[in-house]
């Protein structure tokens, strides 16, 4: 049973509601809480220790306070938030391996919690319609978050060879979405004028804010469960996230997708990668089973209801028209159509 929870990535949104909520549990006696900056935002009674996990000494942190669970919670997805995909990589990468090659040396650490991505499956057309915990993606990602998750989990792999001793939980998570969090996927359906692949309509599933923490905290506490797929019941595609976000689309070639998604990086308006453009091409379907029957969680939030959560935060993009969801709802049948409907009603 975890007593001693070392907790990475607490400055960034996720990292620091999963300290909070651990720190309700009261089998959990002390939390430490480490990350380069300082939280800006409450991590409940976890205890902050300014440390970069690419440091060796994150090893003598977990020496002097006998840390017996150590959740790895700074996999970041975008870079944005770190000043761009080389400083990403390094934290999400060297990173990983600094801070399994400490738990490798610790005497007292006895369980490791990886937060994942279901973004190692890729995304493909040669895809199956669900991938379970033990299968390999058709394509591997070849860039950016998904190329790095398949890293690290690498690497994961390695440390539990080496470790065998040590219980592992690692978690695969679906996009998450919520009120609260920003994501790129987040940030796309938050642009005034989608762009979607012509001809396609991806779909996948999501997972709430909430969900993702709450899965995490299980994880930590709960008896070891190896790799886990996590995500809400159910799929929506883009087009019908467009229209519950209420946002018009711009259908375009998928080849021209690419530099699209370079003019909106560049903008600052969204953050792209060519495997999430691709996913929005292709989706993706993860198998939940595991979920259910060997962690035990059970989401509060369908995929719909967790994207329409995140939806109920958004501004309309023409304030007091809110028939533009209903005018892209029709998209799936014909985007172009869908287009020209939407631009029909927003104008004067």
């Amino acid at each position: 049973m975890a007593k001693v929870v070392l907790v990475t990535g607490v400055s960034r949104y996720l990292g620091g509601l999963f300290a909070r909520r651990l720190s309700n549990d009261p089998s959990v006696d002390r939390i430490l809480g480490v990350d380069v900056v300082p939280p800006r935002h409450s991590i409940g009674r976890a205890e902050f220790v300014r440390a970069d996990i690419r440091n060796p000494m994150i090893g003598r942190i977990m020496a002097q306070a006998a840390v017996d669970t150590v959740v790895h919670m700074n996999v970041i997805a975008t870079p944005r938030d770190t000043g761009g995909r080389v400083t990403q990589k390094e934290i999400n990468v060297i990173g990983t391996m600094q801070l399994l090659a400490a738990c490798q040396k610790s005497e007292s650490v006895s369980r490791l919690v990886v937060k994942s991505s279901a973004a190692v499956y890729g995304s493909s057309p040669r895809d199956p319609a669900m991938f379970s915990e033990d299968m390999n993606p058709k394509t591997l990602p070849r860039t950016g978050f998904g190329k790095d998750s398949v890293e690290v989990e690498g690497y994961v792999r390695g440390f539990s060879r080496r470790r065998p001793d040590v219980e592992i939980t690692m978690l695969r998570l679906a996009n998450v979405v919520g009120p609260n969090i920003r994501t790129a996927l987040t940030d796309y359906f938050a642009l005034p004028l989608v762009p979607v692949p012509l001809g396609y309509d991806a779909r996948f599933q999501l997972v709430h804010e909430d969900d993702a923490t709450a899965a995490m905290v299980l994880a930590t506490t709960g008896p070891a469960a190896g790799i886990v797929n996590v995500a809400g019941d159910g799929f929506v595609t883009v087009t019908q996230c467009t229209a519950i976000a209420r946002r018009p689309i711009v259908p375009v070639p998928l080849p021209a997708a690419g530099l699209l998604g370079t003019v909106i990086r560049r903008s600052g308006l969204a953050d792209f990668s060519s495997d999430q453009l691709t996913f929005l091409a292709f989706g993706r379907g993860i198998d939940t089973s595991r979920m259910r029957s060997v962690l035990g969680f059970e989401p509060r939030f369908t995929t719909r209801a967790a994207f329409e959560d995140f939806a109920r935060h958004l501004e309309p993009v023409v304030p007091g028209v809110d028939g533009v969801g209903e005018a892209v709802s029709g998209a799936a049948g014909g985007t172009a159509a869908a287009l020209s409907r939407v631009f029909d009603r927003i104008q004067p």
